[in-house]
């Protein structure tokens, strides 16, 4: 009997679907996919992870990004493109995505969200958070940490009707996106969302 024999009948497909199916399946076998412990993990809601930044500018990240075969959104550039956006070099920050199954529906409101963040000794990311997860993850990543976007909560800026706006990771139905949407304090957000910030040092110690 081999050595598997006791595990249940089935164990075998589990793993089949983590890897992504029986073509990925395949490709594993043959030595053509990778397969990589996970780059994030999540505890009690929350999805946690790091980035770290490498001086890349917003208009260098709308290239950057495009050229991968990202899609970005004309609000998203105009947010890349302002003087708002600043960059890092070397920085590495650990994320915290707030899961929206935190929510009651009515109070899944951006104050409400930010207040609990507060709560929780989280702050503010800076807004090129958004294209190093963008970068990082892939559409099914963020599929598997049961999402469709993830907003960066950072500090809202003004899209050129002078709306305050926040970028956001998603996946659409075909292409990796990276977008921007109206971030006031009233805007109700939907159930598959994420909201990002940033786990403070002293949270970490």
């Amino acid at each position: 009997m081999s050595k598997y024999g006791h595990r249940p009948h089935n164990w075998f497909e589990a793993i089949v679907n983590k890897i992504g199916g029986e073509e990925r399946a395949e490709q594993f076998l043959k030595g053509e996919l990778i397969v990589s412990a996970p780059t994030w993990r999540e505890q009690d809601g929350i999805i946690y992870f790091t980035v770290t930044s490498d001086g890349t500018t917003g208009p260098e990240w709308i290239e950057r990004l495009e050229k991968k075969g990202f899609h970005v959104g004309d609000y998203a550039k105009q947010l890349l493109r302002s003087s708002d956006c600043k960059q890092t070099s070397g920085v590495t920050t650990e994320v915290a995505v707030l899961k929206s199954i935190l929510f009651e529906d009515k109070d899944r409101i951006t104050h409400n969200i930010r207040a609990k963040a507060e709560k929780r000794k989280l702050t503010r990311p800076n807004a090129e958070i958004s294209c190093l997860i963008r970068e990082k993850f892939t559409d099914e990543d963020i599929a598997e940490m049961g999402l469709t976007w993830i907003i960066i909560m950072h500090k809202p800026i003004n899209d050129s009707d002078g709306n305050p706006n926040l970028l956001s990771a998603n996946r659409g139905s075909d292409s990796r996106c990276l977008n921007a949407f109206h971030g006031s304090p009233d805007v109700r957000w939907s159930r598959g969302d994420g909201f990002a910030f940033v786990v403070s040092p002293a949270c970490r110690a």
